[in-house]
């Protein structure tokens, strides 16, 4: 009989275990309230046909990807407010100030801004920079544990909201609960056949914002969209 119970016992704890990818992601959300870290985007666009131009070359059709590569640096502060700083190739800034989600692009001199509380639900931010918990997080991602590669643990984020840009989101952290969990890729998928990788760097965690550093003002002569 005890023999019947301890096997019952082994199955009831395996059951009702945290899958290692969201108890991950899970303790990244409660134990980094704030943070800082560098980052290296690489955006993949779908193969397309492109007809060669050379009339002498053999007539004919090629798929080329084409790819895309910057870099900055990310800064975030629970619950609503974040700000990505593209250096290269091209500056841009995007910034959420708990109200407005700027984004300002340098070369076009032109900002664009929208209603944070419309603009996030499904994004990426959410899952890194906004959300306090899984419980929050469940209301707008189907939430699915991943096996563990690279020496990352990883989750599958899936938008609820069928209409959106977003596919999914691939998050891969390292670490654990008791030594701390850091936040290492983004793998996003959109609604176009579009991946970008997302690869974070040299994180500090928790750190102490001014206010003023989420506040966005317009430079002076740029163009203003409000959407």
């Amino acid at each position: 009989m005890f023999k019947y119970f301890a096997i019952l016992f082994i199955a009831f704890k395996a059951v009702n275990t945290p899958a290692a990818g969201l108890n991950a992601l899970e303790s990244f959300l409660k134990s980094t309230q704030s943070g800082k870290a560098e980052f290296t985007q690489v955006v993949t666009s779908p193969a397309k046909a492109e007809v060669k131009s050379d009339a002498k070359a053999a007539t004919g059709e090629k798929s080329v990807a084409k790819v895309k590569t910057s870099s900055g640096t990310f800064e975030f502060s629970r619950p609503n407010k974040f700000k990505f700083l593209y250096k290269k190739p091209f500056e841009q800034t995007i910034v959420a100030d708990g109200a407005t989600l700027w984004l300002f692009d340098v070369d076009l001199n032109q900002v664009t801004a929208r209603k944070q509380a419309q603009a996030l639900g499904s994004t990426p931010a959410a899952l890194i920079a906004t959300a306090a918990s899984l419980k929050a997080l469940e209301a707008e991602f189907k939430l699915q544990d991943a096996p563990d590669t690279n020496g990352l643990q990883w989750v599958i984020a899936t938008p609820k909201a069928k209409d959106g840009q977003i596919q999914s989101i691939k998050v891969g952290l390292k670490g654990a609960a008791d030594t701390g969990v850091s936040l290492s890729v983004l793998e996003i998928l959109d609604s176009f056949g579009q991946r970008s990788v997302i690869n974070f760097a040299n994180l500090e965690r928790n750190l102490s914002f001014g206010a003023e550093n989420f506040s966005f003002k317009p430079p002076s002569g740029a163009d203003v969209i409000r959407q």
